[in-house]
């Protein structure tokens, strides 16, 4: 198997009459996905007539988005996701990048595409999808792809608040839903309940292992997230087994102690990534559903979304943290010091990826592909190429990678080196705290602590927290907000907060 485009008609030739994706109010069987697919796929051939170029896709998260995708594929090309909430200038940065070959839009977006900066052909979705397919042409296009063609770029804004596109082989997808549908048992019975969005890396598992499995995929309304009774009783209407969501949505869970009012009984299997998992917060999960699956998923966009993984095993109390546990199969990891040494167990250092589920590098840009993709410095026999995290983590007494914080997490305050996650930990760790940032602001030498609370003030976190901090590590700075904000990933906005802290 050497394209996504064999998951899907694997699936449709199994399941046509059974629902793939779906929304609140809409959805699309795997027969009617692939025949849209297939029909957008030629009718972009013959407009279009290129290969392996950027197709963007300004489309809201709904069914009709995955027939988009998949019918760039079917066109010999690559679909790009552009968030239609983020302001334009962010997207003009993307299209500048791109220079896509079109972009596929709705009539309800519209206006916005027409604002953007770019003058390419912009194409009705719905236009498309009418198009008659042609079997003869799309199999031509197919008889050319191989398995190291591109499927998708994720544009992700990384340390410099600059976007960069991660591009991602087919063969690489292909490797991870494989790994994804073995080790989590996901199958035809799998009923997905999707949070994030399509432009973020973790979209990937859901949606690549529904189509690998024959599963049934369904997206949350965003605006449920606020509403978290509505959200389980969402759950429990659509018989969702299995959820993969980033910690922060999780928390919304515990901080309201939704279990305590609404029961899930169908959901069996709840894993989660993109952030730091608080224990505290976790148990309530588990101890509202005793007997279910819990993973912690670990990785960045680079690698196609996961490369270690750590299935809960054991009890962590409050105040510890969770590892991010093994290697994925077929995916290789290595912690190195900072002069390219391999770190010896329980040390510190960065860690890198190597494997099939790298991405190919950035998008039209050779010199930060160059500098996070680079030749694996414990083997200097041969080409291979390695994926810097930077994220530096440790192996703990049970073999398993614990991470420790962000590279650019790391500071130096009164002449220590520290690590703001471990100072986010201790916070976290106080039962009346639901949410909490640390940053740190080098033109006063300032750890600055923003936190969300219940009947909490800030000298009763200090309080809280003096036990478990030494002195050098405690904030300067306290910072109590009513709501925290959050990305559009659904992650707590450090970038925001470390910018706008004095505002607060």
């Amino acid at each position: 198997m050497k394209n996504v485009l064999e998951l899907l008609e694997r699936a449709n030739h199994a399941y046509p009459l059974k629902t793939a994706f779906a929304d609140e109010a809409y959805a699309l069987t795997f027969g009617e996905l692939t025949a849209k697919a297939k029909s957008i796929g030629t009718a972009l051939a013959a407009q279009l007539a290129c290969r392996n170029r950027p197709i963007a896709v300004l489309m809201r998260k709904e069914p009709d988005a995955l027939a988009a995708f998949f019918g760039a594929a079917y066109s010999g090309n690559f679909y790009v996701v552009l968030d239609c909430e983020s302001p334009n200038d962010r997207l003009d940065n993307i299209l500048r990048t791109l220079s896509p070959a079109a972009l596929i839009t709705k009539p309800e977006l519209a206006e916005k595409a027409a604002a953007l900066a770019f003058d390419g052909p912009v194409l009705d979705f719905d236009t498309l999808a009418a198009a008659e397919s042609d079997k003869n042409a799309l199999k031509v296009i197919r008889d050319a792809m191989i398995d190291t063609d591109p499927l998708y770029a994720l544009f992700t804004s990384g340390s410099t608040g600059t976007p960069k596109g991660a591009v991602v082989s087919h063969r690489s997808v292909l490797a991870y839903a494989e790994w994804v549908t073995e080790t989590f048992t996901i199958n035809e019975n799998t009923v997905f309940g999707s949070q994030t969005p399509f432009y973020f890396s973790m979209s990937v598992l859901d949606v690549y292992a529904t189509i690998m499995a024959g599963a049934t995929f369904h997206i949350i309304p965003k605006a449920f997230f606020s509403f978290p009774v509505k959200l389980l009783e969402f759950l429990n209407e659509r018989r969702v087994n299995t959820i993969y969501w980033v910690p922060s949505a999780m928390c919304i869970i515990a901080n309201w102690k939704v279990f305590d009012y609404v029961q899930v009984p169908t959901l069996k299997k709840v894993l989660f990534a993109g952030e730091v998992m608080p224990v505290k917060q976790l148990n309530y999960w588990i101890r509202s559903l005793p007997g279910r699956f819990f993973a912690n998923l670990y990785g960045p966009t680079e690698v196609t979304d996961i490369c270690a993984y750590y299935v809960v095993n054991r009890e962590f109390t409050d105040d510890q943290t969770l590892p991010i546990g093994r290697a994925c199969n077929n995916c290789g990891l290595a912690v190195i010091r900072d002069d390219g040494t391999e770190a010896a167990p329980g040390e510190e250092g960065e860690l890198i990826v190597r494997g099939s589920f790298l991405a190919m590098g950035y998008y039209d840009n050779p010199e930060r592909t160059a500098k996070a993709f680079t030749q694996n410095p414990l083997n200097p026999h041969y080409p291979e190429t390695v994926y810097h995290t930077g994220d530096l983590v440790k192996y703990n007494e049970y073999g398993e990678l614990e991470y420790i914080t962000r590279k650019d997490f790391q500071i130096k305050h009164m002449g220590y080196r520290i690590e703001l996650g471990e100072v986010e930990a201790a916070v976290n760790a106080l039962p009346f705290i639901t949410a909490c940032v640390s940053v740190y602001d080098p033109a006063t030498d300032t750890i600055v602590l923003i936190y969300e609370g219940k009947k909490c003030d800030d000298q009763k976190v200090y309080d809280g927290i003096r036990p478990r901090l030494p002195d050098y590590m405690m904030p300067g700075l306290y910072k109590k907000v009513k709501n925290m904000p959050y990305n559009a990933n659904g992650k707590l906005d450090r970038a925001w907060l470390k910018a706008h802290y004095q505002e607060l």
